[in-house]
């Protein structure tokens, strides 16, 4: 396991979030990534296999142990009519880097501004529309046998960002923040990866030519036509996408400084308080105390928030009788928001105590 690394005067504190059930071992809740991930690979998508499968992306994932490997993009057969893929994407947090996970949802969320290629130009997605109860493929980006498939229109779409960069924010990461309407897509009723995609990962993860240190940027198995199928109609990347840069040394940190423990629910975060400030001069005084009052008091109605929709899918998993397996998906789901929650308070905290730190006098 690699051990901490001290960016400057910030410690790395964000958790990496993630379904982290015992199927998704391969990313560890309490773990900060310093570096960003390599860029996109340049590969070809295969043929889509059978009708209403939607195009996942692949993109890099992290494990702790022998750093980013490669999740081939692959065909998933959509959990329901209407629903679409909001890939995963890194961000960064100001101390480090953090995968936010994918999801199956209504609408296309935001996704980091990353252009993942195939319809996914960097906001939201070009490849497809539902029409009715089936798929229909825009063959312009899509690679659909139109004798077996025939929900399929042609519409020309152009590629405004043509970075391959894989990560958004930090140095030399795509600058995209989310819409007011994507910010709004957040809080609809979301789907998980489906099983065909946690094992699809596994598969992954298992795979030592697809780890970025072997590969350098450009992997054996690219995109496959369908989920866990690693030997059948797979793709190898072309080429990398950028310049492989190895890792630092010592890249990947648990995280400490003040949120070491782990959390299972957002009930059991407690209401944040902090120390009133002291400088001396009262106008100042005043001045910190209403920051950090309203800090407070935003980071205790995410609190709120969160532990209100937990809840309403605890009571969901428990009319609706979930399987044992299912129930532990939503456990770790729940106990990856709420740790990622923590960690970005914890960033919040720091970053106002350093604006709030007293300034060396001018000599």
């Amino acid at each position: 396991m690699q051990k901490s690394l001290a960016t400057r005067s910030i410690l790395l504190l964000l958790a990496l979030l993630a379904l982290t059930c015992s199927a998704f071992s391969q990313i560890s809740v309490g773990i900060s990534v310093s570096f960003g991930p390599p860029p996109i690979p340049v590969y070809e998508q295969p043929i889509c296999p059978a009708v209403d499968y939607i195009w996942t992306p692949g993109y890099w994932a992290y494990d702790p142990e022998f750093g980013y490997y490669w999740v081939p993009g692959t065909w998933v057969e959509a959990p329901q009519v209407g629903f679409l893929w909001t890939p995963g994407y890194w961000g960064w947090s100001g101390a480090a880097f953090i995968f936010h996970e994918g999801y199956w949802g209504p609408h296309i969320g935001f996704y980091g501004g990353i252009n993942y290629g195939f319809g996914y130009t960097g906001v939201g997605y070009l490849g497809g529309r539902w029409e009715g109860n089936h798929f229909s493929y825009n063959t312009y980006v899509n690679q659909v046998n139109t004798t077996i498939i025939h929900n399929t229109y042609n519409e020309n779409v152009t590629n405004i960002n043509v970075t391959r960069v894989s990560y958004n924010g930090g140095a030399g990461g795509v600058t995209a923040e989310p819409t007011a309407e994507q910010r709004t897509y957040e809080q609809e009723r979301h789907v998980p990866p489906v099983a065909a995609q946690v094992q699809h990962v596994q598969v992954a993860r298992s795979n030592p030519e697809l780890r970025a240190s072997a590969n350098q940027g450009r992997p054996p198995i690219a995109a496959t036509a369908r989920p866990g199928d690693f030997r059948s109609n797979v793709v190898r990347a072309t080429e990398a996408g950028g310049e492989y840069k190895a890792p630092p040394a010592r890249g990947a940190a648990p995280v400490s400084a003040g949120t070491n423990r782990s959390y299972n629910h957002a009930s059991e975060l407690q209401p944040h308080q902090y120390t009133p400030p002291n400088t001396g001069n009262s106008q100042t005084d005043q001045r910190y105390r209403q920051q950090q009052e309203q800090l407070a008091s935003r980071q205790n109605q995410e609190h709120q928030k969160l532990q209100q929709r937990q809840e309403r899918e605890d009571q969901q998993a428990a009319a609706r009788n979930y399987t044992e397996p299912r129930k532990q998906q939503v456990e770790q789901r729940h106990s990856a928001q709420t740790q990622q929650l923590e960690q970005r308070h914890a960033a919040q905290e720091q970053r106002l105590a350093a604006r709030q730190a007293p300034r060396p006098e001018k000599r």
